[in-house]
């Protein structure tokens, strides 16, 4: 099933996104490509908000991809296309750094995400009439539907925790393999350079008895 990125923009609450267009991609591909673009993956909580200057600050629980290590890090937000974010809550963040990697930037159309988008969030389908006006939705109908959306963001958010978790896994898996490998290949080295300085040793020895 495709997932169109706005809802992703409607998981935190998100303002002035209109202007800004992402491409639609299933959630996989999503993951996929913010795995390859992102410079920062993490599971944190957000615990500060500057909504004057747009910034963020978040605690890191669970680092999955990049070389950070401190336990709080700050996003700033500054066009259409970043994230902003309106209340404190569990968060699936893919950031980039800015250029003296002191603050990350938080892209709308990645698949960051947090565990619970909020009420009102994408806002309710109109539906009309035969005479072409709104059908009002009473109260029943509103909460059902900010509770499905709810149910499909935890669902979403714990989906993409196994995913991280797992090429977290991995990449220890090859970087672990690759070291192996490093080892080995060293040792191999070291026993064929020591087998040519005791083939030497033994030519020199040689040598001086014939001399004799």
């Amino acid at each position: 099933m495709k997932i169109r990125f706005f809802f992703f923009l409607a998981l935190f609450g998100i303002s002035n996104c209109l202007a800004c267009k992402c491409y639609e991609y299933t959630l996989d591909e999503n993951i996929k490509i913010g795995l390859k673009k992102a410079d920062i993956i993490f599971y944190g909580e957000l615990i500060k908000l500057d909504t004057i200057n747009n910034s963020y600050s978040f605690r890191i629980f669970e680092l999955f991809k990049g070389n950070y290590k401190k336990k709080t890090i700050t996003a700033f937000s500054e066009s259409n296309c970043d994230f902003y974010f309106n209340e404190k809550r569990l968060c699936i963040i893919y950031g980039n750094f800015n250029t003296d990697k002191t603050l990350i930037n938080v892209s709308a159309c990645s698949p960051s995400q947090s565990q619970n988008f909020g009420p009102g969030f994408p806002p309710i389908p109109f539906e009309f009439d035969s005479k072409g006006k709104i059908i009002s939705k009473n109260e029943i109908e509103k909460n059902l539907f900010n509770l499905e959306n709810k149910n499909k963001s935890l669902q979403s958010f714990i989906y993409q925790l196994e995913k991280l978790r797992q090429y977290k896994q991995n990449q220890r898996t090859i970087s672990e393999n690759n070291k192996s490998d490093f080892y080995q290949k060293t040792l191999i080295i070291s026993l064929i350079v020591n087998a040519i300085l005791f083939l030497g040793f033994i030519i020199i020895i040689i040598k001086k008895n014939i001399i004799r």
